[in-house]
């Protein structure tokens, strides 16, 4: 036995010690599923509400813009540009971006809802989070500037690089 542990056995804190600090609760099966937000390429998990390019500009100019700029080209290096570069990634100077790169635009669902703004990470409601994603989707010229996005239509916009990676998920 250690130093430590006779030093805990000889001021009677060993039982309290081994058990633990006894904080938070077991992660259940159940409760995993009740926090799930997760959204799959395929749409499972997207929530109800839809929005607009022009809803998403709003958004973005209030929420996104700061850091990414106007038109999402790059708030001035502060965050990676989110349009253009559009059948770059093969030549010398590739431009990764949500049009260029991301396969899904669940994906850009999905990491918007999570993630940003930066500062303030799901904060966004369901519809500010369809608009913008539509927004960024108009910008990069992948949906029409009239298009709505939603649960039903998000899964079926064909990004740019759909088939640039392999799929990790099951068929």
């Amino acid at each position: 036995m250690c130093w430590i542990g006779a030093s805990l056995l000889a001021v009677g804190l060993a039982p309290v010690f081994a058990a633990g600090p006894a904080l938070g609760v077991r992660a259940t099966p159940e409760k995993v599923a009740a926090v799930d937000i997760s959204i799959a390429p395929d749409g499972a998990n997207l929530p109800s509400g839809s929005g607009t390019p022009a809803a998403g500009k709003i958004v973005y100019e209030m929420n996104c813009m700061r850091c990414h700029g106007a038109e999402a080209a790059s708030g001035e290096k502060l965050a990676d540009p989110l349009v253009g570069g559009i059948g770059s990634l093969s030549g010398a100077a590739p431009k990764k971006t949500v049009g260029s790169f991301w396969p899904y635009a669940t994906t850009l669902f999905d990491y918007t809802r999570r993630a940003m703004p930066l500062d303030a990470p799901m904060s966004l409601t369901d519809d500010e989070v369809y608009a913008v994603t539509a927004y960024i989707l108009s910008l990069n010229g992948i949906i029409e500037s009239d298009a709505v996005m939603n649960a039903q239509t998000l899964p079926k916009v064909e990004m740019p690089n759909r088939n640039g990676f392999e799929a990790a998920w099951p068929p």
